[in-house]
């Protein structure tokens, strides 16, 4: 896996200051933690990434009510206790009013109690549990879709896809185990047989075991939740041990881009459940949006593999300008989390703005975004 240079770029402290030569007083930070280390580093490179290019072009257009926005990156090192960490850093010792993190899910639970202490707000840009807009913490905004909301999206393909039995494999984290949830309720509520639910460890390289497994379920179609890089040895290792059932992967996190580079002939036939479809950008709700992304990605030279999470962070980071904007010039916690509630955000995946979540009194912010199906075919990403 490629990294990118912020990984290159982390100090001793863990942080890494993303800013021009503007004073304080010109500025308005917005932590930013990723897992940029870990498990999950390819993945939270690029969010950081597309968070960067997201604050250079506010910046360049004049910034937000006169002020620069500056992004002080962390590396919560895919381990919920250092993303903790990384969130009391951020907003104790940088006193940053307003974050953006922090990928995988049981990442953002970890960072959410010191959100509730401190009343700093977060817009979350990638995890899907349902606990994270459940669990009455009024200082989320989540831009990515809930697991039940992905499971609804797949609903009408299961009559169309002819799925009978099911079978699962997960990471062994929230997650993982949120996503089949969801998914297994679903396909229940469709008429299908759920057989093998097999878990996995997030950083295994073998999984022979829970592959063997669920070729003797028989299913028909294998729902895998995890991320690219452990992906991309499920596909070798399901090819190698001649499991005949489809793979559709969940989570929007696997990139087919670079399946198709590092899986070759193995990554064929697989579906996935994708946010952003950078291949065909004229297929989602906000192209113009879209194609200013790709573009500010292409121009800098980023791994155009790292499209279908970079655009996480872009989205996020002009949320949370959006916010700022709207706030007035209040750089307080509360007054952007209020903010947050009226913003309309034309995003590279669908239109952002928030619904309440959770107990009355407690809402977290919800959006709706968009959900759509690829497959991988003669080496190639096509529209389904």
């Amino acid at each position: 896996m490629r990294r990118s240079f912020l990984k290159a770029l982390l100090c001793a402290a863990g942080a890494v200051v993303l800013a021009g030569a503007a004073s304080a007083q010109d500025t308005v930070k917005v932590g930013v933690t990723q897992p940029l280390t870990g498990a999950f580093a390819a993945d939270g490179n690029y969010v950081a990434q597309g968070a960067k290019l997201a604050a250079e072009a506010i910046n360049k257009a004049g910034g937000v009510n006169g002020k620069q926005i500056e992004l002080v990156v962390e590396d919560n090192k895919s381990n919920p206790t250092e993303a903790a960490a990384t969130a009391e850093r951020l907003i104790v010792q940088d006193k940053v009013p307003v974050m953006l993190g922090a990928w995988g899910s049981s990442l953002t639970l970890a960072v959410m109690p010191k959100l509730m202490e401190y009343k700093v707000p977060m817009v979350v840009e990638t995890s899907s549990s349902g606990k994270i807009t459940t669990s009455g913490n009024p200082f989320i905004f989540r831009i990515s879709p809930t697991s039940e909301m992905e499971a609804k999206a797949f609903a009408p393909l299961v009559k169309t896809m002819g799925v009978k039995k099911a079978d699962f494999l997960a990471t062994n984290d929230d997650f993982g185990k949120g996503s089949m949830q969801e998914f297994t309720k679903m396909l229940k509520a469709n008429g299908v047989e759920i057989g093998a639910a097999e878990t996995m460890a997030e950083d295994a390289t073998d999984l022979s075991a829970q592959l063997a497994k669920i070729k003797a379920s028989g299913g028909d179609t294998i729902f895998v939740t995890t991320d690219v890089k452990q992906l991309t040895l499920i596909l070798k290792q399901a090819k190698d041990q001649q499991v005949t059932a489809r793979i559709i992967t969940t989570g929007g996190s696997v990139s087919p881009d670079q399946l198709i580079e590092q899986a070759g002939d193995a990554a064929n036939g697989s579906y996935h459940l994708v946010f952003f479809t950078p291949w065909f950008p004229d297929a989602v709700k906000n192209p113009e949006a879209a194609q200013k992304f790709m573009d500010a990605w292409k121009a800098v030279k980023y791994d155009v593999g790292g499209l279908t999470e970079g655009f996480r962070g872009w989205d996020g980071v002009n949320t949370i300008a959006a916010a700022l904007k709207d706030a007035g010039g209040k750089a307080d916690g509360e007054s952007i989390a209020k903010a947050l509630w009226g913003v309309h955000v034309k995003g590279v995946n669908g239109d952002i703005a928030f619904i309440k979540q959770g107990p009355a009194g407690k809402e977290s912010g919800q959006s709706v975004p968009s959900v759509y199906l690829v497959k991988i075919d003669g080496g190639k990403v096509v529209k389904q």
